[in-house]
């Protein structure tokens, strides 16, 4: 089959091309797409006709391909369907001035954990925790609250398909110490990640009630350690007021 004619192979170099631009720290150019995905420039023209027109890429200004509109309107639908409600940017800003940290809202649905929103600002690009996919659930606040509250049998093949990779010599990567980490985690009602996913930062995470069948949310925030160590009772009494603030309706977490 030829790269450029439809069916499997096509679809998987088009979604090649949105990842390889999501992920870049700028717009990216034709050529430059080609030799990172080994393939001829003829065809990444030929998938950047469709993309473009449907709003998934544009032209930046001075040559490349960034994010387009349609992307946009990809996440909202896709907040929708994990139970983001109108209410969590809201709830989410008041979270982070209560506590002075960065706050984020999380849910867990369909064997995958994912960070739905944030109010960690998207031009910093050092900023270890960032909306998309959770590949570090097992060393994340948030991911240990979420999968603290799935079934064992489900956990073990989250755990199986992601696996435990180490990030800091303080990340949990075998199976019985982060099933006692959990243990744990259920009988305080939140979890903390010190150092586990990135060395410089503490994340603090509750579960936040009524997420619906199959769907988790939680809610966390994330600091520099050093300051987590001197104000610890606040940040984890602003995450607890801003669950309450959920279970009560103030966040409009329903589908």
């Amino acid at each position: 089959m030829s790269s450029t004619t439809p069916g499997p192979q096509s679809v998987d170099r088009a979604l090649e091309i949105l990842d390889l631009v999501a992920d870049a720290g700028g717009p990216v150019g034709a050529k430059a797409m080609a030799r990172r995905l080994g393939c001829s420039l003829s065809t990444v023209y030929h998938l950047l006709g469709p993309l473009t027109a449907r709003g998934h890429l544009v032209r930046a200004r001075g040559g490349g391909y960034a994010p387009g509109p349609r992307v946009a309107a990809l996440h909202r639908s896709f907040q929708r369907h994990v139970g983001a409600g109108p209410g969590v940017g809201e709830a989410l800003v008041r979270l982070r001035r209560a506590s002075g940290a960065e706050a984020y809202f999380t849910a867990y649905r369909d064997g995958r954990i994912t960070v739905v929103d944030s109010t960690a600002p998207v031009t910093d690009p050092d900023h270890p925790f960032v909306p998309g996919p959770e590949v570090r659930a097992h060393a994340t606040a948030h991911g240990k609250v979420l999968l603290a509250g799935v079934e064992r049998g489900v956990r073990r093949r989250y755990l199986a398909e992601h696996g435990m990779a180490r990030f800091t010599d303080r990340t949990i990567t075998v199976a019985e110490r982060f099933e006692a980490e959990l243990a744990r985690v259920r009988g305080q009602g939140f979890a903390v990640s010190v150092g586990e996913a990135d060395p410089a930062y503490t994340c603090v995470a509750m579960v936040v009630p009524g997420g619906g069948e199959g769907v988790l949310h939680a809610l966390s925030v994330s600091l520099p350690t050093a300051e987590f160590r001197h104000r610890h009772a606040r940040v984890r009494a602003a995450v607890a007021e801003c669950v309450r603030g959920f279970s009560g309706g103030a966040g409009n977490t329903g589908a």
